[in-house]
């Protein structure tokens, strides 16, 4: 029997008008909006529900202004499992570094930026200067590392960078400083994965191991009573925090914000409803997919999260 009882309402400006309460609006406007409203109300359905919550990101969202809001949320201890690319790791500890990312352009020239040191990520630019400063950053800590231990999970090894890091809008800094694991399936992927390769061409005994660190986040998901994820973008992030839940017969929450799309057959575009199939995903799972550029809508999503449930 179709359900008629939901009708679609007009939407008016009102003076004054909340997140929140342009959020409550979006449920009954149509297209991605309806999807956006369901999506707060899944993740707020997940933290009264007690699901472990894994938040699962791409570097280029650490790259932009989300970055502070990730080490919000860590902070809050509002997330329990965070994995994400090694990029965001590097960002996060140039951008600790003082070391700005400026507004730029789509339709720059990127010959001439190139001419002038200056990198492009979309329309967020990035100096050679702020980026080169990261070997200088990573070499000195790599030492202080090596000489608490040669041993070290990818998780066990992110934990230990924010020791060195002085700066409350850094991830890696609350995420040590509120025992929040970050794991990063590709940390070879990157500038700290050619700068761990020039470390261990002088130190052959020092390790990071990421096989471990694989049944690690499975025992996250397998130990967990109920678990949810919210993928922000795609890519390793989201596999690596999916195929951990494979493994305990499937999530019971899951929201997707991502601007790939399905028909492509890629593991970024896929929805939550193809995660099912893989058994990745329970049949009777509260989820959504929500297809829309995250700098834009996550924010408006957690703000009326957070104040739902009553966050400082």
């Amino acid at each position: 029997m179709i359900n008629l009882n939901k009708k679609i309402k007009d939407f008016k400006y009102k003076k004054g008008i909340k997140v929140s309460e342009l959020m409550e609006d979006f449920a009954s406007l149509g297209y991605q909006s309806i999807n956006l409203a369901k999506a707060a109300d899944i993740i707020k359905r997940m933290k009264q529900d007690k699901a472990k919550i894994f938040l699962t990101f791409t570097s280029n969202m650490t790259s932009s202004g989300l970055r502070g809001l990730f080490a919000q949320l860590i902070k809050l201890k509002f997330v329990d499992v965070i994995i994400t690319t090694v990029g965001s790791i590097e960002e996060d500890l140039i951008k600790a570094n003082n070391k700005d990312f400026y507004v730029g352009s789509f339709e720059a020239d990127d010959e001439e930026l190139g001419k002038e040191g200056i990198n492009r990520i979309g329309n967020i630019y990035v100096t050679n200067e702020a980026y080169g400063s990261f070997e200088d950053i990573i070499k000195s800590i790599l030492e202080k590392i090596y000489l608490k231990k040669k041993q070290w999970t990818t998780s066990e090894f992110i934990k230990e960078l924010g020791n060195y890091v002085d700066d409350e809008d850094s991830m890696v800094y609350q995420a040590n400083k509120n025992s929040i694991p970050i794991y990063c399936p590709a940390i070879t992927d990157g500038a700290l994965g050619v700068q761990l390769f020039f470390f261990k061409q002088k130190h052959q005994d020092f390790i990071i191991d990421e096989i471990l660190d694989t049944g690690n986040v499975m025992n996250e998901a397998a130990f967990a009573e109920k678990t949810g994820v919210i993928v922000l973008g795609g890519g390793v992030s989201k596999h690596h925090a999916i195929l951990a839940n494979l493994m305990r017969d499937g999530m019971e929450y899951a929201v997707y914000i991502t601007t790939a799309h399905s028909y492509a057959g890629s593991l970024s575009g896929a929805t939550t409803q193809e995660a099912k199939s893989w058994g990745k995903l329970k049949s009777d799972a509260d989820a959504v997919t929500v297809n829309g550029d995250v700098t834009i809508l996550f924010p408006l999503v957690i703000i009326k999260v957070l104040e739902d449930l009553g966050y400082d």
